[in-house]
Formats: structure tokens, sequence, C-alpha cells
């Protein structure tokens, strides 16, 4: 297998991944190890809505909803078990083993009716009924009083595995958010280099042309909506554990508005661009803010006009983000 340049940047990035946290904790920062973990989490949201946004063609502005629901569920769990009451009959638990896949077929159910509704259109309809189910799951969030209502659910402590790392510990924690990360990225390798792969593309290029070579389209996307959904659930799960926190901002539209920000940065249609996308954003959220406030006191809570033309010169002079920048005009 030829050392491609595509390949090369890769490798790096793999090794600079593993390396972080020894790195970070060589230089007394440990700080570094939890940022690179919600960079993490966050790409994997990212690549779970370029499945359906840059090989699909699906703008979907609701994904945060996912994200959000997946939360909930290790919040909710995890509150019925802190006072020892019952959901449904059944106890609360904080196992990851059972709490993280359940956030991914919760994430998937509540995909498969909202796919099954907003697939009837496309275009701008699209959109807005994706942005009006995730302002529906929001506000429905935001009156369950029983969960926190607005505050949302505290956690003071992560999801726990019966054998295995210790996710207490953040650089624990930290791997095996890489793991899963990178076991989602080899999911969508396969997944649009597959045939399924190539019906969801052909759709996106012609719709109408793959539905008379006899492919049922919309079935075909909306397992792709669903399986987005499944993985947008298992982020949702990992960000609860990372931020000891889930509310009702999660499943906000701007929080969707961000991922979408991320997958575009980094490159649609890319499966590595959302994680470098964002990489990007949440560092330029993390540091610019200080550099403009060394600057001008204050200046820093405007740090997005320097987001604003960044998008704007990738838009015009790179068009497949970060990663066509990095891994030249061949990447994919």
């Amino acid at each position: 297998m030829a050392l491609t340049r595509s390949r090369l940047i890769l490798i790096l990035l793999l090794a600079a991944a593993l390396a972080l946290p020894t790195l970070a904790e060589w230089a007394g920062e440990p700080f570094y190890i939890r940022l690179a973990t919600r960079i993490l989490v966050f790409a994997l949201a990212a690549v779970s809505l370029d499945l359906i946004l840059g090989f699909g063609g699906m703008v979907s502005f609701g994904h945060a909803a996912f994200v959000g629901i997946g939360g909930y569920v290790v919040g909710i769990l995890f509150a019925h078990q802190a006072d020892g009451s019952t959901l449904f009959g059944l106890p609360g638990t904080t196992n990851a083993l059972v709490v993280w896949p359940l956030a991914m077929l919760v994430g998937g159910l509540a995909a498969l009716p909202i796919g099954a509704i907003s697939l009837r259109t496309t275009g701008v309809p699209f959109i807005m009924i994706t942005l009006a189910f995730a302002q529906m799951l929001f506000y429905l969030m935001t009156g369950l009083k029983a969960y926190g209502g607005d505050d949302g659910i505290a956690l003071w402590s992560r999801s726990t595995l019966p054998a295995g790392p210790n996710l207490a510990d953040h650089t624990s924690f930290y791997y095996v958010t890489l793991a899963l990360l990178l076991a989602a990225l080899v999911l969508g390798w396969r997944l649009v280099n597959s045939r399924f792969g190539r019906v969801i593309r052909g759709a996106k290029d012609n719709e109408r042309r793959m539905g008379a070579l006899g492919f049922p389209v919309t079935r075909y996307k909306l397992a792709a909506f669903v399986l987005s959904g499944m993985l947008a659930g298992l982020a949702g799960a990992l960000l609860a554990n990372a931020t000891l926190f889930i509310g009702p901002q999660y499943l906000h539209w701007s929080r969707s508005g961000d991922l979408i920000v991320m997958v575009v940065l980094g490159g649609m249609g890319t499966l590595i661009g959302p994680v470098l996308g964002a990489a990007a954003l949440l560092l330029l959220e993390e540091f610019v803010p200080e550099v403009m406030d060394l600057a001008h006191a204050g200046l820093g809570e405007h740090w997005k006009i320097v987001l604003g033309p960044v998008l704007l010169l990738l838009v015009l002079f790179a068009r497949k983000g970060l990663w066509g920048l990095l891994a030249g005009s061949r990447a994919s």
C-alpha cells in the first residue's frame, strides 16, 4: 500500500491523538486532555451529521436533538439510580454497557419518525421540518421539570464499566472516546464505499435517476438518517459524561448550526474533515476570545467575527475544507 499524502497525514494525526495525554501530563496541563476529549466527542457528532449531509445531501438543522437525546438517556438513568427510583418499573443505572447502547437505540428510534416525515420533502422544507422537530424536543426537555427543566441534570460521576478502563480517570475516558471515534470512522468508511453508500451518494447527485434504476431511494436515505441519529446519540452519551451535565441547551438549534459549521469547516463529504472541523472550531472558541481580550477587554465575546472570514475563505478557496487543504485535491 503506497504511502500517499493523505495516509501520511492520517498516521500523523493518529500518532498525535495517541500521544496527547502523555504530552499534556508531562507539561503539567491536564486541562488539555479534557479539551481534547470534548473535541473527540463533537467530532463523532459531526461525523454522524456528515454521513447524511456530506454524503447524502440531507441538510438536517436538527441534528443536535439526537445528541441531546443520547445525553438525556445518560442523565435520566443516572438520576433514577441516584435517588433509588425506577423508570417504567426498571431501576436506573450508570453501566456504560447498558446506557451507551441504549442512548444509540433511543437516538435511532427518535430519528426514525423524524426522518420518515422529513424525507417526504427536500431542500428548504427538509431543513425547516428537521429544525421544527428539534425545537419541539428542546421545549419538551425545557418543560420536563422532573428532570431539571431549564436547569438540566447535573451528574457527579461518569458511567462505569464492569471491567476494563476506569472512566472516572480523564485519560482513560479520553482513550475510550478516541476508540469509539475511530470505530465510527471505520464504520463510516466501509459504509460510504459499500453498495449502500454508493446509492446514498448517487441519490445526492440525481435522486430521480437512482429511483429509475430500481433503488428504493427513500428507504436508503431513511436508513442513513437513523444510523446517523444512533451515532449522534452515542456522541450525546459521551458528551454528558465529558461535561457531567446534560440540559436542553444541548438540543438547541444553534448547536445544530455548530455541527454544520464543523462539517463545512473540515470538509463536507470527507470522513476526516468533520474531525478537523470540530477541532478547529473548539480550539478557536477556546483560545481566540483570550487573545482578543488581551487586545481589548471584553472583545473576546465577539470572537465569531474571526470565524466568519475563515469560513468564507474556505468556501471560496478550499471546496473540501481543512482536509482538502491538508490532503490535496484528491482528498476523500
